[in-house]
């Protein structure tokens, strides 16, 4: 049997306690927990087309936070970047996309939205814009209207591991590649 005990004289542990026996019976609603927490939503994969790989991530990221990387084109000053990106995000905005802005860069900003199945939407909105340099989204750099002629070109996904491949043929030691830390030890 626990004593009684004058709530003036609870420490930390007896606090913790009284709080877990409060919370026990609470029945707390699926949408007010934290997104770790909630169950993932079920995949429907009657709508997956095998043909397009983006459609299996539009469905796996629905209802979950996303981060976009969007470059303004040109060379503007991070003034410049938040009224453009402003822009932006009302048009988003207007159109019901909850999108969030952050500024990280004089050129680079941070587009995060709620629910991350609509940011293949929004990316297609995105690099129709005249100043909207490429946007970054799931580790893939698409190319925007403002991007220069060579950068539409090419695409700028892991550009690095098929050179690496060709270098690989070219070198003959048994030192790894890919082993940063062994690569900056043997520079120095």
């Amino acid at each position: 049997p626990a004593k009684k005990k004058d709530i003036r004289d609870y420490n930390d542990a007896d606090m913790a306690r009284l709080l877990e026996q409060w919370e026990k019976d609470d029945d707390i609603e699926e949408g007010d927990l934290p997104e770790h927490k909630r169950p993932p939503a079920p995949i429907d994969f009657s709508k997956i087309d095998p043909g397009k790989p983006e459609s299996i991530l539009k469905l796996t990221k629905k209802g979950k936070t996303l981060m976009m990387f969007v470059t303004v084109s040109g060379n503007p000053t991070e003034k410049e970047t938040e009224e453009i990106t402003s822009l932006w995000q009302g048009s988003l905005f207007n159109a019901n996309y909850d999108v969030q802005r952050f500024i990280v860069g004089s050129n680079r900003a941070i587009f995060m939205l709620r629910d991350g199945g609509y940011a293949w939407e929004i990316k297609d909105f995105l690099i129709n814009q005249e100043r909207c340099a490429d946007v970054t989204l799931e580790g893939q750099v698409y190319p925007g209207k403002g991007a220069e002629e060579s950068e539409k070109v090419k695409n700028k996904t892991k550009p690095e591991k098929a050179k690496k491949k060709k270098d690989g043929d070219k070198k003959s030691s048994g030192v790894k590649e890919d082993n940063r830390a062994t690569k900056q030890r043997e520079e120095l």
